[in-house]
């Protein structure tokens, strides 16, 4: 196993991978859709979206090698970006007019990435994305962090047109609000995905690598929701088998879930003897789905050393990347709860070799 960092497109400098080399990553998982970039708008329904997607259609050969170049340099491996630009698939989720011009885009992107050395796209197939959660003080301590917590979420207001992944694509789209979208609609939707991109991921030597939906709820803002309960990555797995039709692990959101047909141990010995599972976000929290709260690697409701065990036994080689941890109270709030969180994993991970 690896320890890794993951860095959002603003945070992909020398500075913050020397950071992740000091503490102990050896590999970066970058975030080139960059939902967090200065400037909210607002849109006809009151909504706060962060930024906009961006103009191009596609990542681009030169931008993505001259990235892992720079990462390379610092002495780190990137083992994967996360997370298509919403501005490149929204017609793919929304089952669009521009559905087929974009699958091709995510084409290029995919071949472009195999050209560039890159060995892993983690996405996420969800047309309302991560929406509702609060900013919460629930970590030991009162280290900031966020939950979803019943009574303090927004109201569950409809999709403005244009808007998918909380995020503005269309700034042109007529007034109005996206149609609600049913489990078979959106399991259809996947499956035309995954029949026309994951070819090219193999002739590419790309894994596609998919995360849960969080919060897990089976339906929100009138969209359904994929995968909710951990039984639902085998029928993901099981449209289109492939080494390269794979998972994203978020062992946060997987714990949020309300009890299925296995836990979350179960879950995590399943998929990795499988060899399903791409790379890990390795994440604790408290409580379930419509009621829960991040909080530190260690005080959660995950037993995460065995975890660990459960993947060392497993033969799992891929990456672990401590994902939104709790800030701490220093100047650098976010460097140091990833610190915390790789000085806790990396010392996890030596007790269990020399065990």
């Amino acid at each position: 196993m690896k320890l890794g960092l993951g860095l959002y497109r603003h945070m992909l400098d020398r500075d913050n991978y020397r950071f992740a080399k000091q503490a102990g990553a050896t590999h970066i998982v970058a975030h080139l859709a960059d939902y967090f970039r200065p400037g909210k708008l607002s849109t006809a329904s009151g909504d706060e979206v962060w930024g906009q997607a961006t103009g191009s259609s596609h990542w681009t050969y030169d931008e993505l090698r001259a990235l892992r170049r720079d990462i390379n340099d610092e002495g780190l491996e990137l083992a994967a970006l996360e997370n298509f630009d919403p501005g490149h698939w929204y017609d793919v989720l929304l089952d669009g007019p521009r559905k087929r011009e974009q699958l091709e885009n995510v084409k290029k992107t995919i071949r472009n990435m195999g050209r560039a050395g890159i060995p892993c796209m983690g996405y996420y197939f969800s047309i309302t994305g991560v929406w509702g959660r609060t900013e919460i003080q629930s970590a030991r301590g009162g280290a900031a962090a966020v939950g979803f917590l019943e009574g303090q979420t927004p109201a569950e207001t409809p999709i403005p047109n244009g808007t998918v992944w909380n995020m503005v694509v269309d700034e042109a789209a007529p007034p109005g609000y996206l149609p609600a979208v049913t489990h078979e609609e959106i399991w259809g939707r996947l499956e035309d995905f995954l029949t026309s991109i994951v070819p090219v991921a193999e002739e590419s030597g790309v894994r596609l690598a998919a995360h849960p939906d969080d919060p897990p709820l089976p339906v929100l803002r009138g969209m359904a929701r994929l995968v909710t309960q951990p039984q639902h990555y085998q029928r993901l797995l099981d449209l289109l088998p492939s080494h390269h039709n794979s998972l994203e692990m978020c062992l946060g959101t997987i714990s949020e879930m309300a009890e299925g047909e296995f836990d979350l141990y179960e879950a995590v010995d399943r998929y990795s003897k499988q060899g399903s599972i791409s790379y890990i976000h390795f994440r604790n929290v408290r409580g379930k789905a419509p009621n829960y709260e991040e909080v530190f690697v260690d005080e959660g409701d995950i037993d995460m050393f065995r975890v660990l065990q459960i993947l060392h036994e497993n033969g799992f080689e891929g990456v672990l990347v401590p994902d939104h941890t709790p800030q701490m109270t220093c100047d650098d709030p976010w460097r140091a709860g990833m610190a915390q969180a790789l000085g806790w994993m990396s010392g996890s991970l030596n007790a269990i070799r020399r065990a």
